[in-house]
């Protein structure tokens, strides 16, 4: 007998063009008998778009449901948005593939049948992410409420210190507490400071969007290490830096405009200046889900066109 799913669907509102997929993904989990939920802003939006009927849809509000699967319509930037909205819940997180690049949402909508065909066999491999976690001192502290909206303080992909718009370069004071300096009660040791257009804190995962944008070198999912590498650097000199994700960086921002912006996986927030940032990694994970027989290489392969094998 096969089993029953819950699952809880979030999508991209401005893909109108995607219909047809849509209307896919929800046939072929019918079929199966799964329970379905729908984020409420996405439902509303294929309501008021008429692109499918779901007058008697069940629908939830940003991390307030119960799923054994989270379903990820849209690109690699909606996966983020669901993966901030799970958090400590961990539940499983499917991508499916509506955008252009896909490194994390790599399931098509016509491979979408096969792959929950093989998820209800138990035909599947959950892959545990590392994130990166945000700390704040001041008034602008990142566990107040007017700080990150629903308290989203860690990031699957990277955590951005930015100029702000037309704002001359910025001064980002870097120092690195390892375990063992934390453990003897020690601060961090200096590391550089950078004067640059911003710097990008990246977990392996997102070692493929910004940081890779701005030179920085790919890095495997699940090697254990963050990633520093500085938007458009002053000097030349300056290169990316991988360090242990034991580690704690902290940071301290000064800035002609005295405001700087903070983007954690995309959402920006403007900081004042002389706020001092803590980065680490967080203390739980995102568990996504990846079909049998494919491989993170292979995946880079076809992303970044590296082209066939030669022998």
């Amino acid at each position: 007998m096969s089993p029953t799913f819950t699952f809880a669907i979030f999508g991209n509102v401005y893909q109108h063009e995607k219909s047809a997929a849509v209307r896919q993904v929800l046939s072929c989990l019918q079929e199966h008998g799964a329970r379905i939920t729908i984020e409420d802003e996405y439902c509303d939006f294929l309501r008021c778009s008429e692109l499918i009927d779901l007058v008697d849809m069940e629908t939830f509000s940003g991390s307030d449901f119960q799923a054994d699967f989270a379903i990820s319509m849209g690109g690699d930037g909606t996966l983020l948005k669901t993966a901030s909205l799970v958090r400590q819940k961990q539940t499983p997180i499917l991508g499916v593939n509506m955008g252009r690049l896909g490194f994390l949402a790599d399931v098509s909508a016509k491979d979408f049948p096969s792959t929950i065909d093989a998820l209800y066999r138990g035909d599947y491999l959950v892959e545990d992410r590392a994130l990166i976690e945000v700390e704040s001192d001041g008034e602008a502290a990142f566990s107040s409420a007017e700080g990150i909206p629903g308290g989203c303080n860690c990031a699957l992909n990277d955590v951005a210190i930015l100029k702000r718009d037309t704002a001359s370069m910025i001064s980002i004071r870097a120092s690195i507490n390892s375990a063992e300096r934390r453990a003897q009660g020690k601060s961090g040791e200096y590391l550089i400071t950078y004067q640059a257009d911003g710097l990008v804190v990246s977990t392996p995962t997102g070692s493929t969007a910004y940081s890779l944008s701005n030179g920085g070198p790919i890095i495997v999912p699940r090697t254990g290490v963050l990633l520093m590498t500085a938007v458009a650097p002053h000097s030349l000199n300056v290169r990316p830096i991988v360090i242990p994700d034991t580690a704690e960086i902290e940071l301290t921002v000064t800035s002609r405009s005295h405001t700087f912006l903070v983007a954690i996986d995309g959402r920006s927030y403007k900081m004042p200046e002389g706020t001092t940032l803590r980065l680490r990694r967080a203390p739980y994970v995102v568990n996504v889900v990846k079909r049998p027989g494919t491989s993170y290489f292979s995946t880079l392969r076809e992303k970044m066109m590296w082209g066939a094998d030669v022998r």
